[in-house]
C-alpha cells in the first residue's frame, strides 16, 4: 500500500489524521497538503480539504489534539439537549492556554469531573452546567430548553452552580435560577409565572400532568383544586401547525372534562400583564363562588 493510501485509510476511518499518531506518515501528509488534498484543522491534525471546515472534522481533530478538552457552551448544547442551536464554532475548555485557532474558541477553565459527560469519544459539560453557562448569553431560554426536553433538572442546575463557585457572572446565573423555580418550558411561560407570583396568586403548578380521555397531557399552568388551566401560546405556536392543532385537541378534552381554560399569547403577557392578572383572578373567583359571576 502506498503511503498516501495509508493516509486516506486513516481519514476514512477517523475523519482526521494526526501527525503525532502516525509519525511514519508525516512526509505523505505534507505532500497531500501541498497538493491541496489535505488541510490543517488544528496544528498537526488534518482532514480532507473538503471537510476540514465542517464541525464534525473540528470535533474529531480536537479529540486528538487536546484529549483533555471539554466541549462547552453552544457546542455542548448542540451535542446534548439543543441540536438546533445555531453556531459552527467549536467551544471548549482547556486546562492550559492555547493559541487561537480558526473555527475554535478556547477558554482556560477547569470543569469539575462530576459535570463532564463523555459521548462517542468526546468530553462535554453536562446539560445542567451547559444551560447554566449559556444563561449568561441567552438569559433563561437555555434553562427553559433543558427543562422542556427533560435532560436537566432544577436540582441539577443548582448543583452545577454549587460546584462552580467564584465564577464571574454567578450572581446573574443565580438570579436566573431563582426566576426558574417553577420550571418554565418557554420564555412565555416564564413571563406568566412572574406575573402570577408578583400578584400573589397561589395554588398553581407549572406543567401539571393530567390524564384525560385516554391522553396524558402537561398543562402549562394548572390549578388542580379549581380545575382551571392557563394555556400559554408562545411564539413557536405561530409557526408550528402541528403544535397549534394538538393544543386544540387538548383544550377540547379539558373542556369536556369540566376544566376552565384561559388562553394567553406572548403579546398579551408582554403588553397587557395587568389585564392577564385580572382575568385569572376573575376566573378563580367565579369558580370558587359561581354566584359572583
Amino acid at each position: 500500500m502506498r503511503l498516501s493510501d495509508e493516509v486516506r485509510t486513516v481519514l476514512q476511518r477517523d475523519g482526521v489524521i494526526a501527525r503525532r499518531d502516525h509519525p511514519a506518515l508525516a512526509g505523505a501528509m505534507a505532500r497531500l497538503v501541498r497538493d491541496g488534498e489535505l488541510a490543517p484543522v488544528l496544528p498537526g491534525v488534518y482532514a480532507t480539504a473538503g471537510t476540514s471546515g465542517q464541525r464534525e472534522a473540528r470535533l474529531a481533530a480536537l479529540a486528538r489534539w487536546a484529549p483533555d478538552a471539554v466541549l462547552v457552551g453552544r457546542t455542548a448544547a448542540q451535542l446534548t439537549f439543543w441540536p438546533t442551536l445555531p453556531g459552527s464554532t467549536v467551544e471548549c475548555a482547556l486546562r492550559w492556554p492555547r493559541d487561537p485557532q480558526a473555527g475554535f474558541l478556547f477558554a482556560k477553565r477547569r470543569v469539575p469531573p462530576e459535570l463532564v459527560l463523555e459521548r462517542h469519544g468526546l468530553r462535554m459539560t453536562c446539560p445542567d452546567l451547559t444551560a447554566l453557562d449559556l444563561s449568561a448569553e441567552l438569559g433563561g431560554y437555555p434553562i427553559d430548553q433543558v427543562l422542556l426536553r427533560r435532560q436537566g433538572t432544577l436540582a441539577g442546575l443548582h448543583e452545577a452552580l454549587r460546584l462552580t463557585p467564584s465564577r464571574a457572572g454567578n450572581r446573574d446565573r443565580r438570579a436566573v435560577l431563582l426566576d426558574s423555580r417553577d420550571e418554565p418550558w418557554s420564555a412565555a411561560e416564564r413571563i406568566c409565572h412572574r406575573l402570577l407570583r408578583s400578584a400573589g396568586i397561589t395554588g398553581w403548578k407549572a406543567n401539571l400532568p393530567v390524564d384525560l380521555r385516554g391522553h396524558h397531557y402537561f398543562l402549562d399552568v394548572g390549578f388542580p383544586a379549581l380545575r382551571l388551566v392557563l394555556e400559554i401560546d408562545g411564539r413557536i405556536h405561530q409557526t408550528d401547525p402541528e403544535l397549534f392543532e394538538s393544543d386544540r385537541w387538548r383544550q377540547n378534552d379539558l373542556v369536556l372534562e369540566g376544566w376552565t381554560v384561559l388562553r394567553f399569547t406572548w403579546r398579551m403577557l408582554e403588553d397587557h400583564p395587568g389585564l392577564v392578572v385580572e382575568l385569572v383572578e376573575e376566573a378563580i373567583r367565579s369558580i370558587r363562588d359561581p354566584r359572583w359571576r
